[in-house]
């Protein structure tokens, strides 16, 4: 039987989820730890593994409309499953997941949800910004630089559950300007689904998941999205990506302080 609250807290970060776009891990993760006070390892290894759950099922949905780009996933798997995998041996070795550990994980969530909310209010100048940045150094190794931002977001998500959607979008936005965007999020959401599984299982031998936290999450937080999802056409989502922006930098400082 799910526990209601954690279904309710589901139901709301779906909904948002289904409004907005902007990946349930920024939002879920905080509130686990802030609300509920879940241990901050345990909150991220718990959602990892509800992540994988609903980022599986939007990449059946895009790539029954083709519009998954395959190669890129596969590069940014190259770089994402190493660097995972190391994250997660290293974090064993240091005893990351343990309670004397616990700020270590609040402040990287606290930086990586900074990085995250800046990217929300201002993707389209950082996507501008870098790109000429880009264009100035002459000839762009496209490939390699999508593996290594793959293991960047191998390392941000195993520790924090956070990054795979909003600077995963902004870095392919960058990377592959002539392709539709669609495709891009498709692929985002594709690459997604191998990186929160092996870092879920990951914090699993570690001790870090609470499995019922996972399914009260998940009763929840599927028909939110189901319902965001046929509500984004009528909500002003600019305004609401900017008030999440707004929250989420809040949040950050608290965890960070």
């Amino acid at each position: 039987m799910p526990d209601i609250t954690y279904a309710a807290s589901g139901l709301g970060v779906g909904l948002l989820v289904g409004l907005t776009g902007v990946g349930g891990g920024s939002l879920m993760t905080p509130l686990l730890i802030l609300l509920f006070g879940v241990h901050p390892a345990s909150a991220v290894g718990s959602d990892l593994l509800y992540a994988a759950s609903t980022k599986a099922v939007g990449t059946a949905v895009h790539g029954l409309h083709g519009s998954v780009g395959w190669r890129i996933v596969g590069l940014l798997a190259a770089g994402s499953v190493p660097a995972t995998a190391f994250t997660i041996l290293l974090a064993a070795y240091l005893g990351i997941g343990g309670g004397g550990r616990s700020h270590f994980i609040a402040v990287a969530l606290g930086i990586v949800l900074l990085l995250t909310a800046a990217v929300m209010l201002c993707q389209k100048q950082v996507v501008a910004a870098v790109s000429g940045l880009l264009g100035r150094t002459g000839r762009v190794n496209t490939p390699a630089l999508t593996v290594l931002v793959g293991a960047m977001l191998g390392v941000m998500v195993t520790l924090t559950s956070v990054g795979a959607g909003a600077i995963g979008m902004t870095a392919l936005l960058i990377l592959y300007p002539k392709l539709p965007a669609v495709r891009l999020v498709g692929s985002d959401i594709a690459h997604a689904v191998p990186l929160t599984l092996l870092a879920g299982f990951g914090h699993w031998w570690l001790g870090t998941v609470d499995f019922g936290l996972v399914g009260s999450l998940l009763a929840g937080s599927i028909p939110g999205i189901i319902l965001g999802s046929l509500l984004s056409n009528r909500v002003p989502e600019r305004s609401l990506r900017v008030c999440l922006a707004l929250v989420l930098t809040a949040v950050a400082f608290t965890l960070i302080l």
